[in-house]
Order: structure tokens, then sequence, then C-alpha cells
């Protein structure tokens, strides 16, 4: 999966650099920093990560705190020259169906993508291998405190036969920010909520449309 993250963002990227020079000129993007994404990504651990996070002066613990935050995120890709597979993060800051390593159970077989340059905010979250045991899956909700029968529907995609397999979400609005080199994550989406942009309005034939 981690091979596949490469390639797709790598695909995209190079496809914008070869049929969207005219607009990259019109945003201001310097595109050094663009062609040089290619593979492979820099492989970042948790571990690694809190270590370099924990030498510029930040105080963040292993296993007490995700690295999510805009600070912690923009630290860490401020010391790469391209995206960061960041890997590996403890079971307590992931959800429960991320599949734990076999041979580190603290950690998990987990994954985001951080783009370079500062950017905050993962350009792919929520990767990693799942769960596809049914005991190992019903053992990890009980040990995260939840109740089985409230899933009760995803437990029987593994009571009645599943695979193993990994999945990933990609920040489709994240990408085109750092591509384009965006101040904002709202210049990246067509409908921005904000406070000014909070209310519904509904058009004559039912169907609604972003009011203000």
């Amino acid at each position: 999966m981690l091979n596949l993250l490469e390639d797709l963002i790598t695909y995209v990227v190079n496809k914008v650099l070869e049929e969207r020079q005219d607009e990259l000129k019109l945003l201001n993007r310097d595109v050094k920093m663009l062609e040089n994404v290619k593979p492979p990504f820099y492989r970042v651990s948790y571990d690694e990560a809190i270590e370099i996070l924990q030498s510029k002066g930040l105080k963040i613990k292993w296993g007490g705190d995700d690295i999510g935050g805009a600070d912690e995120e923009r630290v860490l890709t401020m010391q790469f020259d391209k995206p960061i597979l960041l890997h590996h993060f403890p079971e307590q800051v992931k959800a429960f169906y991320h599949r734990n390593d076999p041979s580190r159970p603290e950690t998990t077989l987990s994954v985001d993508v951080l783009a370079p340059e500062g950017y905050g905010g993962e350009i792919v979250g929520g990767g990693g291998e799942r769960i596809y045991d049914y005991e190992e899956l019903l053992s990890k909700i009980k040990r995260f405190g939840l109740r089985p029968e409230d899933y009760d529907w995803y437990l029987d995609l593994r009571r009645y036969g599943s695979v193993p397999h990994a999945g990933f979400g990609l920040g489709v609005d994240r990408l085109v920010m750092w591509v384009c080199g965006l101040d904002h994550i709202r210049d990246a989406v067509p409908f921005p909520r904000d406070v000014r942009r909070v209310k519904h309005e509904m058009n004559s034939d039912g169907s609604k449309w972003f009011g203000y």
C-alpha cells in the first residue's frame, strides 16, 4: 500500500506538471518542490517523528499524542523536500480497526502521508492494514471500551469471511491546496463552509444550494 500511495501521488503531480503549467504560473506556484516528487518518498516512523519534534523543542510524548496538530506537522514537514509516509502509529492514537504489527503489538500497521513545505494536515489519512480476523477484531473492540453489539454489522464482515486488506483516505482538497501552493484549505474547496457560509437555502425545485 505504501508503494501504491507513492505511485498515486506521483502520478497526480506529474500530470499537473505536464498539463497545467499555465495554471501553476497564474498561481505563482514554485514548481521546484513538485518536480522533486518521485518515489521513494521519505518513510518516517512515528518513533523517528517524535524524536525530530522533541529535538525542535516541541513538547510531545510517545503514545500520548497523535502527530495531527498543525504545529507538529508544519515543523516535521519543513525538514523534508518531498512527501513523508509517516507510519507505525501507537495503538492508542489510531482507530480500533487498524491491525497491530505482530512484531511490535503496541504499534499499528498504519500510515499518513504529509506534504512537504510546512503544509498542515495530512493529504492521506487513516491509511493502514485493517484487522481481518474476527476474534482479533472483537478483542480490540472490547479493549477500546466499545460495545460489540454496536458493531455487529462490521463484525459480520469478518464473521462470514474476509481477506487481508488495507485502505486509506485521500484528502483531495488538501492535495489540491499543496500542489497549487494555496494559503488556505478553503481556497481549494468549491463551496467552503465557514462563519459566513453556514446555512442551506432551498431552490424552487427543492434542491439545496450553499447559502450564507
